[in-house]
């Protein structure tokens, strides 16, 4: 271990410590399957909400809104800046002092930035950005005016990159973007553009990527609260369109992708992929604030309390499907799963910030908590460093291979698998057919085009790109929905979900038969086109929410319909499916005679052996 973290030091001389959030490039290699300890280190306590950290070797710089640090039951003035040493727990003597909030902190070289709401800093002007030497704590020359609140700073391509909720610097119009060069401290032509506030950015090579509540970048539609840009030319990547369902509050990156912390009903950390496709999602009962990555483990702070164990939350946020206590900080292994590291925390908004050293192993963390595992804590602590790291094992995986619950609050014809396996769903329309969200528990379902006769009807379905973990073999297999249709909905046959043909590969299927609206499940070989049914025997049409799930156990193929036994059939023992077709659900294809639904759906999945 010890020797991993040596051979990193010299490619992560520049740490930069991002407003909330900690951006840490890692030189490529296998993720460690190891988090830091859950007992804090020493360090000092704040008498005040700690809003940035960032890391110089064993040196830390915390900055927030605090007047004094707490050292040995006593408070020694710290005007809203200070630094410690991670080796030995004590407080140095750097304490140049601000004179309001400093919201975001980074470190290029021998020098700190600072960014936030204060007018002086060292006791001289300084308007809202500061660059002090990491030693003395002295000012460099560098001065600048902004007009606004800046929320994050990042270091790269010879550039301090700066964001928040800002209309001018130095008095040249800049919308919520601006940065400066390393060299000469001169503001830069970078500036790219948000119609909302940034609240977060993350350096990774030559992308920046933007984090926020802005729904436009650089003008472009649909460009929203996540993207990339140039960090020379400041152009709009294309190629990173993630389009996370909420405000993102923070953000990192490593070698296997970036990281978001996201608000909204409850709280997500979400991976991922360079391409911004989803690796992982986990769920909290409130806002994930703070996010970092340390050695293949991902942290996530906030003001949550608990992590739930699926996909699914409603009203306030409330794990839907059961959950563990995650008291404002959780750990996620690299594949998604929930760690059982919890140093449980307190307060209302609880962390603020993370921070991760990968050339020491030291996580910081900052905020407005006053314990931490049990003890006093207040309002700073650290984890780990080169001697404690310990392993943990992982939470149990997701049951499901897929799943969906449809709670998406963008609305751009896509919906995530909250499984964390990424198997995105996409609509197929013809006709200016279309889904609608409908209110359903604490959450939303989506209700699919009316019944129509022709071939002009609209029509769409959702459909998720064939991968080998969707096609079961001949494991067992459990799939389902909830299901909302009426009388005057039904017709000679409407799918539900669908995957494969009978013709060719097998497949396995969900559907209502009939105007009768009665629930069926289907399967069929892979060789083999002869189909087996197991139908139910009460019509599900009757204009309320029904739980249907298909169940192949070895050669018994059962229906349940709201949890009872509604019918069965026997299938081969031998009886495989294995098809390059893709997912469908509402339908298998867009075509006309698509066995189109015409009902409402929610909480979609399928879960193989």
């Amino acid at each position: 271990m010890r020797n991993n973290r040596n051979g990193l030091k010299s490619a992560l001389r520049r740490l930069a410590i991002v407003g909330v959030s900690t951006v840490v490039v890692a030189v490529g290699g296998a993720a460690l399957a190891e988090v830091v300890s859950g007992t804090p280190t020493p360090s000092p306590s704040f008498n005040g909400p700690v809003y940035a950290l960032a890391h110089r070797g064993d040196v830390v710089y915390i900055g927030g809104n605090f007047t004094g640090a707490l050292v040995g039951g006593k408070t020694i003035a710290r005007q809203r800046l200070a630094a410690y040493n991670a080796r030995t727990g004590g407080l140095l003597d750097w304490n140049p002092g601000a004179d309001a909030t400093v919201r975001a902190l980074a470190v290029d070289g021998a020098t700190v930035y600072a960014a936030g709401d204060f007018d002086r800093v060292a006791g001289t002007a300084r308007d809202a950005v500061a660059g002090l030497d990491a030693v003395t704590g002295k000012l460099t020359p560098g001065r600048h005016t902004v007009l606004g609140q800046p929320n994050a700073l990042a270091v790269g391509n010879g550039r301090l990159y700066l964001a928040g909720r800002i209309t001018a610097v130095d008095g040249a119009p800049r919308t919520n973007l601006a940065a400066f060069s390393l060299a000469t401290g001169a503001l830069d032509s970078w500036a790219p553009t948000t119609d909302d506030t940034v609240n977060a950015l993350a350096v990774n090579g030559n992308r920046v990527y933007l984090g926020g509540g802005f729904h436009k970048t650089n003008g472009v539609s649909s460009t929203l609260r996540l993207t990339a840009v140039d960090g020379t030319t400041a152009a709009l990547d294309k190629s990173f369109l993630p389009k996370p369902v909420s405000q993102v509050f923070a953000l990192a990156t490593d070698a296997n992708g970036v990281y978001a912390a996201l608000g909204g009903q409850g709280g997500r950390a979400i991976a991922y992929t360079f391409g911004g496709a989803a690796r992982w999602t986990r769920v909290f009962d409130g806002d994930a604030q703070a996010i970092a990555t340390l050695d293949g483990t991902t942290y996530v702070g906030g003001h949550f309390d608990k992590a739930c164990t699926t996909t699914n939350n409603g009203v306030k946020g409330v794990c839907t499907d059961g959950s563990v206590p995650r008291v404002k900080l959780a750990a996620v292994d690299g594949a998604g799963n929930l760690t059982a590291w919890a140093p449980q925390g307190n307060g209302v908004v609880g962390v603020r910030t993370l921070a991760a050293n990968p050339a020491n192993g030291l996580l910081g963390v900052g905020g407005d908590f006053t314990t931490l595992s049990g003890s006093r804590q207040k309002r700073y602590a650290a984890f780990g460093g080169p001697s404690s790291l310990e392993a943990v094992p992982a939470a149990p995986p997701s049951p499901y291979v897929a799943s969906y619950n449809f709670d998406s609050t963008v609305a751009d014809g896509t919906f995530d698998d909250g499984s964390g396996n990424g198997h995105l769903l996409k609509s197929l329309a013809a006709n200016g057919g279309a889904v609608r969200t409908v209110k359903h528990a604490a959450g939303q379902g989506i209700a699919f085009p009316s019944k129509c006769g022709g071939a002009a009807c609209a029509r769409v379905v959702l459909q998720a790109t064939d991968v080998p973990d969707l096609n079961p073999g001949a494991r067992n297999l459990r799939y389902g929905a909830n299901v909302l249709l009426s009388p005057a909905e039904t017709s000679t046959g409407e799918n539900i979900m669908q995957k494969g043909y009978s013709t060719a590969g097998g497949q396995y299927k969900l559907q209502v038969d009939g105007i009768s609206g009665k629930p069926s499940c289907v399967m069929s070989d892979k060789t083999d086109p002869a189909i087996h049914v197991a139908k139910g025997q009460k019509s599900v049409s009757d204009g309320g929410w029904h739980t249907l799930e298909c169940r192949r156990t070895g050669t018994a193929l059962t229906i349940l319909v709201d949890g009872q036994d509604g019918g069965s059939a026997t299938v081969p023992a031998t009886l495989e499916v294995v098809t390059p077709q893709p997912l469908s659900i509402g339908g298998k294809g867009r075509g006309v005679n698509n066995d189109q639904f015409h009902g409402s759906l929610d909480d979609v999945w399928i879960s193989i052996g």
